[in-house]
């Protein structure tokens, strides 16, 4: 194998070049000056042709393709920019939505239906049948209707004798007091049919939020089944660090991204509103919450974990820009400038506050200059085209 250097041997076939065109200087020089008035003339078309055809740094793309690719440029120009922290946050049922369903009765857990988290339910809706038929304790509800019967019958027959004064008003009351209490338990444990035990029924329509138990588990009464959300109001509650504590008063609103979109929802625009901030931090905790409140637009999952954007007083002259506009090379922030119709320039920016959607510019733009705040990609990937002008002679290639 053997190296060819081809910037030497272009070295050389310039060299050469250049020896043949002295000997036929020297030779018009022997014959004479006759052509020393036409020399002024050769050396401007040689300073002509060397001559850069444009700015190295401008992109062009023609206005019929960035149009049809999508490009959008806006003139940015000083406006108000809200004061903005940045915390991490957590969606949650608003109170009042959420209702957990418990056991009327002990017994062992039989599902009504089929029932999967997420699912809608309508109110009365039959859930689970508890029984304890095959219990040692028997079944409550059967027990129940037993005890109600019996108290029932003895309420009757004293209702005959007191007007006979045969039972004193006294032992009259004891009984009715009796019969009361019976009839309320076996209502509260009455059979859901087919002889499948007490029915535990939703206590109001919604979402199947969770469900506690399994076919088959035992539960005594009181314990949770279920719980059931109704999902139409829901809460951001923001973790906010003790070093932010004096600039709490001046939050008035939020945004939030949540990770499964990656989208930036404005508690304004849902109807939100500030419940309250901590004044003091918990035992385990250095953050302070502070709670919003806000409609469900219906693409929201409680219990879910977001980014939040704390906004406070606004601030006046600001350059800020959509985060479409931004791109990012080696840790450096860029931006593209329209200059006109088919020309961009690539412009690095150094970014400020953030709240969410939109991103302050600390310099590197001025008001009134054309940004491109969409299609962005297209106008990077037409600076890929520009040429690159490269000395051959100061590389050399290795040949097999």
């Amino acid at each position: 194998m053997k190296k060819f250097f081809i910037g030497g041997a272009l070295l050389l076939f310039i060299l050469g070049s250049c020896n043949s065109h002295a000997g036929h200087n020297h030779d018009h020089e022997a014959e004479g000056h006759d052509h020393e008035a036409e020399a002024p003339h050769g050396h401007d078309e040689h300073e002509h042709g060397n001559e850069p055809a444009g700015h190295s740094d401008e992109i062009s793309l023609p206005a019929a393709k960035a149009k049809a690719a999508g490009v959008v440029a806006e003139t940015v120009n000083p406006a108000p920019f809200r004061q903005v922290i940045p915390v991490s946050g957590q969606i949650l049922a608003a109170q009042g939505d959420d209702a957990t369903v418990v056991a009327t009765a002990s017994g062992v857990v039989s599902f009504a239906r089929k029932l999967t988290e997420g699912m809608q339910v309508g109110k009365g809706t039959a859930l689970v049948y508890l029984t304890g038929e095959h219990l040692q304790e028997g079944d409550p509800a059967r027990k129940a209707e037993i005890a109600y019967r019996a108290a029932k019958e003895e309420y009757e027959r004293a209702a005959k004798l007191v007007d006979r004064q045969i039972v004193s008003q006294k032992e009259f009351n004891a009984i009715r007091e009796a019969y009361e209490n019976a009839r309320i338990a076996y209502e509260a444990l009455t059979p859901g049919g087919a002889g499948k035990g007490t029915a535990v029924t939703a206590p109001m329509g919604g979402y199947l939020k969770n469900c506690l138990v399994k076919e088959g588990d035992y539960v005594s009464v009181g314990q949770p089944l279920m719980s059931i959300t109704q999902n139409r109001r829901l809460q951001l509650k923001a973790e906010v660090s003790e070093r932010y504590y004096s600039a709490l008063k001046q939050v008035t609103s939020a945004n939030f991204k949540t990770p499964y979109d990656n989208r930036v929802y404005e508690l304004e625009q849902l109807k939100g509103r500030l419940l309250s901030y901590g004044k003091t931090s918990g035992d385990t905790s250095f953050y302070l919450p502070v709670v919003f409140e806000f409609d469900n637009c219906g693409d929201m999952v409680p219990g879910s974990f977001v980014e939040v954007y704390l906004l406070g007083t606004p601030r006046t002259g600001v350059i800020s820009l959509p985060w479409s506009a931004i791109t990012e090379e080696q840790g450096l922030n860029f931006v593209y400038l329209q200059l006109d119709a088919d020309c961009y320039r690539k412009q690095e920016v150094k970014l400020g506050a953030s709240d969410g959607s939109r991103v302050e510019i600390l310099s590197g733009l001025k008001g009134g200059e054309k940004v491109v705040t969409q299609g962005t990609v297209h106008v990077k990937l037409a600076s890929a085209s520009i040429p690159i002008n490269i000395n051959p002679l100061l590389y050399s290639f290795e040949l097999c």
